[in-house]
Order: structure tokens, then sequence, then C-alpha cells
């Protein structure tokens, strides 16, 4: 009881100090705090792409979006703050057993959206440990229908089945997933090194095969070309063939034309006057002449028993043409 007992004197300093005029000062002071409390307390400001949860004596009131807004002091609180981006969850590296039974490590990445940010704060706990979960068992389960090399080729329908799963299981949390990606599927060493081999035989076949493909096709290119050759060169042969026969008829169709000619002035120059005389002297000339060329070429001779009479073979010759005229 003696704690709360004022002496006599603390009353007269008690009295003195309130009818002072330190009083009201003191009073709007503490006033103008709880004032300036109430308002850091109740004004808000929400920014862009953010949404902010409302609760009145602990229960959801309403859901602040972009702006300046301003609560009841003491009674209004803000229970959750979501942004309404679009984020990237990291998926951790887990263990997948594919239909050939190889364990494989796969991660991924997962983008969401928060869509409805009261579902996201009273519909789960913790949306983003769920969705990640949700990622998670749905890729063990769509891996498990693959074997190992289709897991490589089937990246776009993993992630779409991945994306349809859990989209579906988080609609009631107001979330939205708009897609996930594969980021890397890495099987044990063992089978990493098989295959290795596995290419590196793919590869050499590949490569054999090509080569021999492109010998074949030298081959062929080489058989055509033989080909073409020997056409062109029995074409040329052909044509060549025709223009010397065609150059060998109009050489003795030539000869005869002026074989004949060279008759027909013969016989103009027998009926002329003296044509008789010139064929006879040039028969003669004709006879000495390959006489004289027997003689030079030949060691052995056969001279004509009769050598003199010259004029008898003149004369022989001059009747034959005479009847050729006739």
């Amino acid at each position: 009881m003696q704690g709360f007992i004022f002496s006599a004197a603390q009353n007269a300093d008690l009295s003195s100090l309130l009818h002072s005029g330190a009083a009201p000062v003191i009073f709007f002071a503490v006033l103008a705090f709880i004032v300036l409390l109430a308002i850091l307390k109740t004004a808000i400001i929400v920014p862009q792409k953010t949404a902010f949860i409302v609760e009145r004596l602990g229960k959801y009131r309403c859901t602040l979006e972009a702006g300046f807004h301003i609560l009841v002091p003491f009674i209004d609180r803000i229970a959750y703050r979501h942004t309404l981006k679009e984020q990237a969850i990291d998926v951790p590296p887990q263990e997948c057993i594919t239909k050939d039974n190889i364990a494989v490590s796969v991660d991924g990445i997962l983008y969401m959206q928060v869509m409805d940010a009261a579902k996201a704060s009273y519909g789960i706990g913790n949306y983003l440990f769920a969705t990640t979960q949700l990622a998670q068992t749905t890729m063990r389960s769509e891996m498990g229908k693959l074997d190992l090399d289709r897991s490589f080729e089937e990246r776009t329908a993993i992630n779409a089945a991945i994306v349809s799963a859990v989209d579906k299981a988080s609609d009631p949390w107001g979330i939205k997933v708009t897609r996930y990606e594969i980021k890397n599927i890495t099987p044990p060493q063992t089978i990493r090194d098989a295959m290795e081999k596995q290419m590196r035989a793919e590869r050499e076949k590949r490569a054999m095969i090509a080569e021999s493909e492109g010998e074949r096709q030298s081959k062929i290119n080489r058989a055509e070309g033989e080909r073409q050759e020997a056409i062109a060169l029995s074409e040329g042969e052909r044509a060549r063939k025709i223009n010397e026969a065609e150059g060998k008829a109009k050489e003795i169709l030539l000869v005869a034309e002026a074989q004949a000619t060279g008759i027909r002035k013969v016989a103009e120059a027998l009926n002329e006057k003296g044509g008789i005389e010139s064929v006879n002297m040039q028969l003669a000339q004709q006879y000495l002449a390959q006489f004289g060329n027997l003689a030079k070429t030949n060691n052995t001779m056969i001279i004509p028993s009769d050598l003199a009479n010259v004029a008898g073979v003149i004369k022989a010759c001059t009747s034959i043409v005479k009847k050729a005229e006739g």
C-alpha cells in the first residue's frame, strides 16, 4: 500500500503541473502521435500487379488491387500479399523410373500465375509448394509411360501433360499454370556410356552408308558418262561415214559426168574435120608413152611380136571409136 500513497509534497507538485500551461501541450502531442499511428496503419498503397487480402476482425473482407486504400484502424489488417505476375518456379531434380526400368533424374521449370488472390490465400496453405509437388508426381507418372529413348523425343508431350494435370488440380487454388519445361533428363553413367557407344556405332553406320551411296552414285555417273560417250562416238562415226558416202557418191557422180562430157566432146571432135587424124595421133603418143614407162619400171619386158606395126594398133583403135559412134 505504501507504493501507491503519494506524499503531500508530491501531491503539491502534481497540482502545480496540472494548473500550469504544459498539460494541453502534452495532451495534443499524444493525440497527434495516435492520429499519425492510425494513418500509418490504415493508409495502404498497393503496387501494380499486386493484391492484398484484408481481414476484418479475423474474417476475410476484401481484396485490394493496385492503388491507394484506407482501412479501419485497429479493425482491418493486411493478412496476405500476393504478386499477380507470372512466376517461374524451379522444380528440383527427382528420380523417375521409365517404362524399361531405368532410373533417370529429371528437373524442370514451372510457370504459374495467381489469378484469384482470395483462393490462393484460403484455398491452400502454400500454393508454391503444392504446385511443385504436383508437378513432380505428374512427371514421375508420365516418365513411367515411356521408354528411355522415347523420353528424349517426347518432351513436348510430357510438358503438355504436366501443364494439363497441374492446371486442373490448381484451379480451386486460384492458380493458372501456363507452361512447364523440362530442363534435363539425366540417365545413370552406365546408360550414358552405352548410349554414347550406340551413337558412335550409328554414326559409323551412317558414314559407311553414305560412303557406299557415294561410291554407287560415282559408278552410276561413270557408267552413264561412258554410255553417253559411246553414243556420241557412234553418232560421230555414223555422221562421218554418211559424209564420206555422200562425198564419194558426189565424187563418182562428178567423175561420171565429167567422163560423159569428155566422151561427148571427143565425139564432137571426131565429127569435125581432121578429128580422126587427131585421135590417131593421140593414141600413138599414149601407146609410146606407156611402152616407155614399162621400160623404166620393169627389168623384164614383153615386146610385141610386131613392134613396128604401130600404125596397125592405131588403126584398130580408130575402128573401135567409129563403131562406138555408130
